[in-house]
């Protein structure tokens, strides 16, 4: 824990205003220069409130205590207010961001002012049109009438409150405790609606040409994406990559273009899956070969990662046993396939000091944490299932 220096941090405010010195907070917390921990509120409250005001929060004061206005000179309760906010959200953040949501991080997220829009597919470009002589002009890369819809937004968000109590009795980690269980709360609930996408328990692909959503997986259709070979080895990789070679992009009628590839595996695959992808090389042996050949392992640049998030939202599906979703693997552009369509990210907003609940409710301060968006799957031909069952 570092020694904070209040009186200096009261300085800085009152030389570079709340919104600098709100800044260089923020940024001094995201470097890990410093940490929520670091800070008492109590202590930052005497600084910036004064000594005589914290004792009125004592909750055996009986006295009538005068609004922060009227308390005297020298009172800086938007310091106060500022500087605690930039505490809390850096822990709601922490949480919210931790590597436990790993999916969240594998899909697009695409900022939208809209609840709910029609993303349209772009047109094929005939070969003949890319060539140019001098003085010709070049040609648009248009869109074509076909669009997928995604669905209406969701506002999500919870409130941690900073108490009276709380400030005199110095509870400061009560009040991170709360702020870290707003983060992973949140965070928490946007994996597992992403994932319930990415697992094909939700389907809302909503091509123009579809009465209703059409499910993302699918063994014949007008697209294969699903299959059921265990994760054994680097040829049960290569059966799903044969799959992608069969797939056409609707649009652009060309085959679809994958780099990167990512997978998921549940965790009783995490180590399976690291031996077949990180392996340096692979033994081959023809029938009736007396020995082996050593080749570099075939596989590219693949990411892998397991959770056990995605394990449970399987198994508590009850048309899928337990042993059942354990053998479940998910290979695929991720971001090309899943989209979190998002009308704001998670922001943390502060409730005016003086307000009516520390009159009812002892509340000096709220901290409001919320984010609205919505998982979308855009096209489905870039990730491919695999129930694992062999059969």
């Amino acid at each position: 824990m570092r020694n904070i220096n209040y009186n200096e941090l009261k300085k800085m405010f009152q030389l570079l205003g709340p919104q600098e010195c709100g800044k260089q907070l923020s940024e001094s917390l995201q470097k890990r220069e410093l940490s929520p921990e670091d800070f008492s509120i109590r202590e930052l409250a005497e600084v910036t409130l004064g000594n005589s005001q914290v004792r009125q929060m004592d909750p055996r004061n009986s006295g009538v205590s005068r609004p922060l206005t009227e308390a005297g000179e020298g009172l800086m309760p938007e310091a106060f207010s500022t500087i605690t906010g930039e505490i809390i959200q850096s822990k709601i953040m922490e949480s919210y961001q931790q590597e436990a949501f790993a999916v969240s991080r594998k899909i697009t997220t695409i900022s939208t002012k809209l609840d709910g829009e029609l993303i349209p597919g772009t047109s094929g470009i005939n070969p003949s049109q890319l060539e140019l002589t001098p003085g010709m002009p070049y040609h648009n890369v248009g869109f074509t009438e076909k669009y997928v819809e995604t669905p209406r937004t969701t506002k999500r968000g919870l409130i941690v409150p900073v108490t009276r109590e709380a400030i005199f009795f110095d509870r400061t980690h009560l009040i991170l405790q709360r702020a870290s269980e707003v983060g992973e709360i949140l965070g928490l609930d946007k994996e597992k609606r992403i994932l319930r996408l990415v697992l094909g328990l939700d389907n809302n692909y909503l091509p123009d040409d579809a009465s209703a959503a059409v499910d993302t997986y699918q063994v014949d259709g007008d697209w294969t994406n699903e299959l059921t070979t265990p994760l054994e080895d680097w040829e049960s990789v290569d059966t799903a990559e044969q799959l992608f070679a069969e797939m056409i992009d609707p649009s652009t009628g060309e085959p679809i273009l994958i780099g990167g590839l990512d997978v998921l595996v549940m965790p009783a695959n995490r180590h399976n899956a690291n031996r077949i992808f990180n392996a340096t090389g692979i033994s081959y042996t023809s029938d009736g070969a007396a020995t082996a050949t050593i080749a570099p392992n075939p596989l590219g640049n693949y990411s892998v990662v397991s959770s056990r998030l995605a394990y449970r939202q399987l198994a508590a599906d009850d048309a899928i046993s337990d042993e059942q979703a354990k053998q479940y693997w998910f290979i695929g552009d991720f971001k090309k396939t899943f989209s979190y369509m998002e009308n704001w990210p998670i922001t943390v907003t502060q409730s005016a000091i003086g307000s009516e609940a520390e009159f009812t409710h002892d509340i000096f301060v709220r901290y409001k944490a919320s984010e609205r968006g919505a998982a979308v799957v855009v096209n489905p031909r870039y990730c491919i299932r695999s129930t694992g069952s062999g059969s």
